[in-house]
């Protein structure tokens, strides 16, 4: 599909500037990964009902047309067996920090954790995405916060098992595990 740019949009003011189907906030990288889980045109579709054929289309020709332009680095079986994800921009980690520290003030006097996980600094931070997967792990390795909805969120897996759920230590261990077992640093 040639024409990939009448149905994808970057727009800086919507979910970050994450390439988008044009009109909606359904990011391509959800339309690639449910692809990739082995997901139809027909399901993505119906579980995304603003989606057409062609916007699925569209986002695979957009993704082709990437990797024509960069490389991912994936190391070979045998000489580490792990992906090592590039560092992160100082960029995206003052925005991190930012709302982090926003986040923790405006929400200090809750108990609630559906409202913790609620505040707007808290869901701008799960907009952020993957490249933010490391800084949540450091978060939860120094103890500090309730980050593991936003990597459940982020990651859309949960390595938690389920007599663990609620166990803070053990699903910290959980996450960490997670997160070595994928190469991502915890900085």
């Amino acid at each position: 599909m040639n024409n990939w740019q009448e149905h994808i949009t970057i727009n800086p003011k919507i979910c970050h500037g994450k390439p988008c189907i044009t009109g909606t906030r359904i990011m391509v990288s959800v339309i690639l990964d449910n692809l990739a889980e082995g997901l139809t045109f027909e399901e993505i579709v119906k579980d995304y009902p603003p989606l057409t054929l062609e916007n699925i289309k569209a986002a695979i020709a957009y993704a082709a047309q990437l990797t024509q332009k960069e490389e991912l680095l994936i190391s070979d079986e045998a000489s580490s067996n792990i992906f090592h994800h590039t560092s992160i921009p100082t960029e995206i980690e003052s925005i991190f920090m930012k709302l982090a520290k926003q986040w923790r003030e405006e929400t200090r006097g809750l108990s609630s954790i559906n409202q913790m996980c609620m505040h707007p600094a808290y869901q701008q931070i799960i907009g952020m995405g993957e490249a933010v997967i490391p800084l949540l792990l450091r978060e939860i390795a120094n103890k500090s916060g309730r980050w593991f909805w936003a990597l459940k969120s982020i990651a859309r897996e949960d390595p938690v098992p389920f007599e663990f759920r609620g166990n803070t230590k053990e699903m910290t261990k959980a996450w960490l595990e997670w997160g070595r077992q994928r190469g991502y640093e915890c900085y």
